[in-house]
Order: C-alpha cells, then structure tokens, then sequence
C-alpha cells in the first residue's frame, strides 16, 4: 500500500467472531455456507398467505433456549435477543476472554437491531385481540425494546461499563461497530462486544416490505430470487440472524499474545437526507462515507482491494451501489454480497458482513454472491461468482445503508 499506517494508538483488531445465520449456527458453519456460495431461501409456512414474497432464509433449526441460554432466561427473550446473547458468548470465547475473570467495568457492549422485537409484538397483538389482555404477556415490553439485545449480554456477560442500542435500520450493526470502536478509543472501554442482531421474520412485517414492492416476487423459486447485482433481480429476500464482534485496542490484544482476524482501521457515515426509503441517486451522499472511512484508515482510495456490498438485490439499491463502487473504486476491487447466501438480515446486516469481510481478510480468500453469473452481471464490477476467489486482501469496505438514508461504510484492514 501507499498510504502511511493509522497511528498505533488508533489500532482496533478484532479479535472475536460469533455469528448465527441462515448459513449456518457458529462462525464457522456460517462462514463455509457463504463460501459454498448456495442460496438458503426457502418456502416459509409461516408467510404462506402471501401473495408474493412467501419465503424466507432461517436459521436451521436450533435449541437457542434453556438447553443454551441456561438459567430459566430463555422465557424472557424476544428471539433477536436470544440470537445476540448466543453470538456474544461464542465471539468472547473466540476471543480467549472469560468474563468471570475480566474487569467488567472495562467492558462496553453495543448492539444495533433495525425491528427488534416487532415479530414478538405481532404475536402478542394477535393473542389480545383473540383472548383478552389477561393472556398478554408480562414480558411483552423488556422482549419488545431494541436496547434489551445489549442489556442481555451485558447481563450475562458481566459487562458493567457502557450498553447501548443502535437503531439506524440496514445499517444497525454496522453502526454499533462505528459506536463501540469510538468507545475504544476515546478511553471509555478496554473491549468492546458489538453487532447486530434481527428476528423479524413474521406475516405482517414480511407483508410491509411486500407491500413497498422491496421482496422479490420469486415464489416459484425462492432459491433464485437473492440475485445481487444481476440484471433480472426484483427484491430482496427477508432473513434472520446476529453477529457479534469483540473489538480491543490493537496494542491490548497484542499484550495478551493475540493479534486478530484484522483490523478495523476506519469508519465513516453520513445521511442522504433525499427520500425516507430511496437512496439518494448515484450514491452521492453515501460516497462521503466511503471516503470518510478511508481517510480514517490512513488509507487512499486505490487501496481498497475488496468491497463486501450491501447488495441487497433490489433494482435501486444495487444500481446506486453500483455507480458508487465504478465511481469511487475505478480500479476494479473485487465485489462480492453475502445477501445472495443469507438473504436481507435487516439490522444484523451489516455486523454480520463486518464479520465475514474479517474472514475475508484473514483467509485471503472472497465468497461468492449466489445466483449471479458473469453472463447476468448488469454492472461493470469485478464481482465474484460460481467460486470463492483466493485473493490477498489487505484493505476491505464493507457498505451499510438503511431506510431513512443512513450510510455506514467500514474500512478493515489486514493485521
């Protein structure tokens, strides 16, 4: 690379992986789903009045309860939050930490969900209606509120220093990571847990974002219907899932013998401000946080080898994303969407391609995006398809942008 090194003291490693996902349950079940490049969508019961979009990609089938949660916690957790407290505990472990053993006024936990508990919500709206408020649950309002992900891990790990919720809609978990690598370094924290997590998959909210015209109307194959960047996508396809990331200052990590999946070395973030669900065109506004990211790495933009896309398989988003890469990165990085795999995970999003860009980074080697071929590719990008790409990655973006025109873009960088 040209550009000089961040400052030392400036450093973040990751140092921890935990994720849940369609793909898979762990970080390394998710990670070889998404390297085998096949979609997981499937026909959904639960959405089957649909007239389009009944489909989905799920976690396979778990116990995330009292066989894991443990200690009679699981009854009180929405769905997000369990997902979040599972992933949390597999990247603190990862990480080689102990929560019994470190300074928890030390640790921060920062977790982002775009709908939080509004499947639990449906649900329980239902069970008033058709039984009475009696039958309402005592605990609809802790499973409901988007901060109860992070309060749950902060409680079950210990972590008494600063616990906070981001709501930034697509881009929640990406903005965690901003908010908890700001923690880091401001000195208010020595570890930082932070990430996204969504469970949102239920008839009305999938109804919502069918009726906006955002699903892909493949109900005769739902396995082909997640097709970033190809010509003839028509929407996205809802999902599920959490990743959490453990984030020390790089100097800290290195004290205790670990060095890190990869850094992450710079952050940006601006706001459209043009339309409450449409990008601003050609990504304008979503460059200055491309650009911001960068500079904050320490970085030029030629340097950037790799973009994990948002990618979200809708006419417009992938367009303006598009534009935005030829644009900014002229130099052909390559691109890849993990959507084409895990479909949208909504506010999870963007802390679980944080997570795979990571892998990324650290295997040398670029999943593929799923049902796009060099022969259906609209766009004129270095995607990768068909097969992972072996590839020395020393500098990667990863793009979140989320309804009401929040842009979120993450620069990592190798160890």
């Amino acid at each position: 690379m040209t550009a000089p090194t961040p400052s030392a003291d400036r450093a973040v490693a990751v140092t921890g992986l935990g994720m849940i996902t369609p793909a898979g349950v762990g970080r390394e079940a998710t990670w070889q789903g998404v390297l085998r490049g096949e979609s997981t969508a499937a026909h959904d019961p639960e959405l089957k009045e649909l007239s389009s979009g009944a489909f989905s990609c799920r976690i396979p089938p778990f116990a995330p309860g009292e066989g894991r949660i443990g200690g009679g916690k699981a009854w009180r957790m929405s769905r997000f939050t369990q997902l979040a407290v599972l992933a949390a505990r597999e990247a603190v472990a990862d990480a080689g930490l102990d929560p019994k053993s470190w300074d928890g006024a030390r640790v921060a936990v920062v977790i982002g969900s775009g709908l939080a508990g509004a499947a639990h919500l449906e649900e329980q709206t239902v069970r008033m209606h058709q039984a009475g408020p009696d039958f309402v649950s005592p605990v609809l309002i802790p499973m409901l509120i988007s901060n109860m992900a992070a309060g749950e891990v902060a409680l079950d790990l210990t972590a008494h220093g600063p616990s906070l919720a981001t709501e930034t809609a697509c881009a929640s978990g990406a903005s965690a990571l901003v908010v908890a690598r700001d923690l880091l370094l401001s000195g208010a924290c020595d570890i930082a847990v932070a990430g996204g997590t969504e469970a949102a998959i239920s008839p009305v909210v999938t109804t919502g974002f069918q009726r906006m015209g955002a699903l892909s109307g493949r109900n005769d194959a739902p396995v082909a219907a997640s097709r970033p960047f190809a010509a003839d996508r028509d929407g996205f396809v809802i999902s599920e899932g959490a990743a959490i990331l453990v984030l020390e200052r790089a100097a800290d990590a290195k004290a205790r013998g670990r060095s890190g999946y990869a850094l992450l070395a710079g952050t940006g973030a601006s706001s459209d401000a043009h339309h409450p669900t449409a990008p601003a065109p050609g990504g304008t506004v979503a460059e200055t946080a491309l650009r911001l990211a960068v500079a904050d790495a320490g970085l030029d933009v030629a340097d950037v080898d790799h973009v994990n896309a948002h990618g979200t398989s809708t006419p417009l988003n992938d367009s303006t994303e598009a534009e935005l890469i030829g644009r900014v990165l002229p130099h052909g990085p390559s691109v890849t969407s993990a959507k084409g795999v895990l479909g949208h995970s909504l506010g999870a999003a963007g802390a679980i391609e944080a997570a795979l860009t990571a892998l990324t980074i650290h295997h040398g080697t670029v999943p593929p995006t799923a049902n796009l071929t060099p022969q259906n590719l609209e766009f004129p990008l270095n995607c990768v398809t068909g097969e992972p790409s072996h590839q020395e990655v020393r500098a990667a973006a990863s793009h979140s942008f989320g309804f009401g025109g929040h842009n979120v873009v993450l620069v990592l960088r190798a160890v």
